[in-house]
């Protein structure tokens, strides 16, 4: 079967195929059940362990969770029998230690809860089966440590690392194949050493350096509160593109580096603006609705779903939880998600950039910081103006970012970002913060030392800084709330009312990196702020409002090149901020340079503690390396589906329309049109082979270059600077063949099937 015929069965089967259904869960009467009442029942809580172990025991663990012992073998042979037998129970025939090395996806090990015991008589050896599960095999594992990204900490010859039970995510049961299922244990990774592996263990670290801090400072500003623990709350909105199977298993770019490596748009895409908040399509809502149930065992609070603004995309959104917990929830969400999809026929795809010419995705991270009252740090209140703790964390903020801009664009560093970052689509690589009119109009009346301006003049919809109601003049609709700030969606780093909305990070990278670098650029600031307040208070018993004020004023003035309501955009902008002295870096490879650099490397490693300079460096070379064999991949994929797929089609259309236009001559027709078409496509065919070869002598003296040199930025930097234009190159030529040569030669699903066939 020819390629075109191969398409066109694809789109025929996309269109008649069988539907999947499934029964929602339901009641003993026949009622449906609440989603309340499915919500983690795949989940082994707190609340299940406690009613499966003895008291005493629980207590014990709930010491270890808060830091205050740790787990003895009593209670984690306890623990592990418990959660044995609930799993079990749910169908689990095997556990695993469920982590995250880094390679941006997570990684698991099944290992059975069959065991055997032998004995031996006179007659043989009688062996015995039996289902077990001890407290040292619940507490870690040894994965080989050789096999993952090291960045240099580890070799082939030193193989053991150890993954260990995160007592801070509960477990939980996944469903498997043939009714049975599986027992996770979210886990940390760590090498022989005790260096961390992967991106959990940092960002746990992150959590409770920032804590302390913040913890300190509240302490300082208010002795009375006793807080004794800050949370770090995170709310990761997960974008996606939905294809069909058959026709993603027809592009090999796809398959091989999750982006379209040649395609032109079809005449209709984005440009009419009516996919965003669309209908969903029959077929994608069987598969989030089925996500959601799934989602629901796991105790994951999907809260909202929703058509993106390209052909394909959509977007699910939770509740917001712990960062730590949500981290684990993000990453199970798009592991299941490809699951349920899979089942329909479909292919998700995370890329951040799948399909050039219109919108990538994104994993918008919302952040902010929690008491253990449960109070958001970042609630500006009524009045802010005279909330000096919400002012001081929020400068806490501000004072980060401009601090460690530079570190923040390390952190959502890729091959695949650097699609979509700064293309009128994403946030451009110049780190600032959008705070919003009343905001910004606060902190400049507290600088300035005089009274808040007055908003509720007409043209402002009578605004006030505590918030408004907006009169849609229908007499019929109800006033409707008013926030505080407006959105600014080409802002990087945006406060959205109570939290800061990171919405430069990519859609299939993990949350933990980024999440990591901004707590511990906030502890940093943080710890700044609080010893500024503690010279300020001097001998006093306590801060004085005239304390807090002059140093409220000083970061005010500090942190005001770093501010920015306008457009992110925008030319203008970037003449700004490279007025202010804002870091404008616009490749990875040079990101990259900057987790090393003396200023950055002092913060992360010797004043919050969070990695040691081993750690760094190895994360240096890892991200380095990823980056120039993602792009190499990328143009080795190029080179085999040019050479094999692409010239050939377009030489199989230059002979047909060669033989045409002699046919026609021998029997006297004008053969001017096939003539024609056969002059322009000539030279575009010439054009693609000729780059084509220059890419293929690229690609060859990279890898040559790759095993005689181990400078893993030289690599990223050539890979940036050499290939990627060259592949660019390379299909702008292929993209206008696509335009030329007739539909039945072209050997790749186009855009149309890729995007519309949904």
């Amino acid at each position: 079967m020819s390629a075109y015929e191969l398409r066109k069965s694809a789109l025929v089967a996309a269109a008649t195929g069988q539907k999947r259904e499934i029964q929602y869960p339901a009641k003993a009467d026949g009622k449906p059940r609440y989603p309340s009442e499915i919500y983690g029942e795949n989940v082994f809580t707190l609340k299940t362990m406690a009613k499966a172990l003895p008291k005493p025991i629980f207590a014990s663990f709930l010491k270890q969770r808060r830091g205050r012992q740790n787990l003895d073998k009593t209670t984690a042979d306890s623990i592990a029998h418990a959660v044995r037998v609930w799993a079990m129970d749910r169908g689990a025939t095997h556990y695993t230690h469920w982590f995250q090395p880094q390679t941006g996806t997570t990684a698991e090990k099944h290992d059975a809860f069959l065991s055997l015991v032998s004995t031996f008589t006179p007659g043989g050896e009688e062996v015995t089966p039996i289902d077990q599960f001890s407290g040292g095999q619940l507490l870690q594992s040894e994965p080989d440590a050789s096999s993952f990204p090291s960045g240099g900490m580890r070799t082939t010859f030193e193989a053991r690392g150890y993954t260990i039970w995160d007592t801070s995510s509960s477990m939980f049961v996944q469903e498997g194949p043939n009714g049975t299922s599986i027992l996770y244990i979210p886990s940390v990774y760590i090498s022989y050493n005790g260096d961390a592996l992967d991106e959990k263990t940092v960002l746990l670290r992150s959590n409770e350096v920032l804590s302390r801090a913040a913890s300190d400072l509240l302490n300082l500003l208010e002795p009375e509160s006793h807080v004794s623990h800050v949370y770090t709350t995170l709310g990761t909105e997960q974008e996606f593109f939905l294809v069909d199977r058959t026709m993603y298993a027809l592009r090999p770019d796809l398959k091989i580096t999750g982006r379209t490596l040649v395609g032109q748009l079809p005449p209709r895409h984005q440009q009419l603006e009516d996919h965003y908040f669309g209908r969903i399509p029959s077929r994608v809502m069987r598969v989030i609705s089925e996500l959601e149930l799934e989602c629901l065992k796991l105790g994951i609070p999907i809260k909202t779903r929703h058509n993106e603004v390209a052909p394909g995309q959509f977007e699910l959104a939770p509740i917001f939880e712990e960062s730590s917990v949500a981290v684990d929830h993000n990453l199970l969400t798009m592991d299941v998600l490809h699951k349920v999809a899979h089942r329909h026929n479909l292919r998700v795809l995370y890329h951040e950039k799948p399909f050039k010419g219109v919108n990538g995705s994104g994993k918008h991270c919302n952040w902010a910081m929690a008491t253990d009252r449960g109070e958001n740090l970042l609630d500006p209140t009524v009045r802010p103006e005279t909330n000096y703790r919400f002012i001081l964390f929020l400068l806490a903020v501000l004072r980060a970012l401009q601090e460690h801009a530079a570190l923040l664009r390390v952190a959502i560093s890729s091959s695949s970002n650097e699609h979509r970052l700064g293309a009128q689509e994403a946030p451009p690589a110049i780190i600032s913060a959008f705070l919003g009119d009343q905001l910004h109009e606060v902190l400049n009346a507290i600088e300035e030392n005089r009274p808040l301006k007055n908003f509720s003049v007409p043209q402002f919809q009578s605004i006030k800084v505590g918030g408004t109601v907006l009169d849609v003049k229908v007499a019929a609709l109800p006033h409707i709330a008013r926030d505080l700030t407006d959105r600014n969606r080409t802002s990087p780093f945006a406060f959205t009312g109570n939290k800061f909305e990171f919405r430069a990070v990519g859609s299939k990278q993990s949350p933990s990196f980024p999440v990591t670098v901004l707590n511990c650029a906030v502890t940093a600031a943080i710890g700044e702020i609080a010893a500024e307040l503690r010279a300020q208070k001097g001998a006093k018993p306590r801060l004085s409002e005239e304390d807090k004020l002059a140093v409220i004023r000083k970061y005010i003035a500090l942190t005001k090149s770093v501010r920015f309501e306008g457009d992110n955009y925008s030319e203008e902008w970037a003449r700004e901020a490279e007025r202010r002295g804002l870091p404008n870096i616009r490749t990875a490879p040079e990101a990259f340079t900057y987790l090393i650099k003396d200023k950055h490397m002092d913060m992360l490693v010797k004043d919050t503690g969070i990695f040691t300079a081993s750690e760094l460096r190895s994360r240096y070379h890892i991200i380095n390396e990823r980056y120039a064999k993602d792009v190499l991949i990328e143009a080795e994929t190029l080179l085999t589906i040019i050479g094999q797929q692409i010239l050939p089609a377009a030489f199989e259309y230059r002979k047909s329309l060669a033989e045409s236009a002699a046919a026609l001559q021998v029997v006297g027709v004008q053969a001017g049109p096939e003539v024609d078409t056969l002059n322009e496509l000539t030279p575009m065919v010439a054009t693609l082979q000729a780059r084509y070869k220059a890419l293929a002598a690229m690609v060859g003296s990279a890898t040559t270059t790759h095993h005689s040199d181990d400078d893993s930025n030289k690599h990223a930097r050539f890979a940036c600077d050499t290939l990627v234009p060259a592949i660019a190159s390379i299909r702008e030529a292929a993209d206008a063949l696509e335009v030329i040569v007739a539909d039945k030669y072209w050997p790749l699903p186009k855009y149309t099937e890729l995007l519309l066939t949904i």
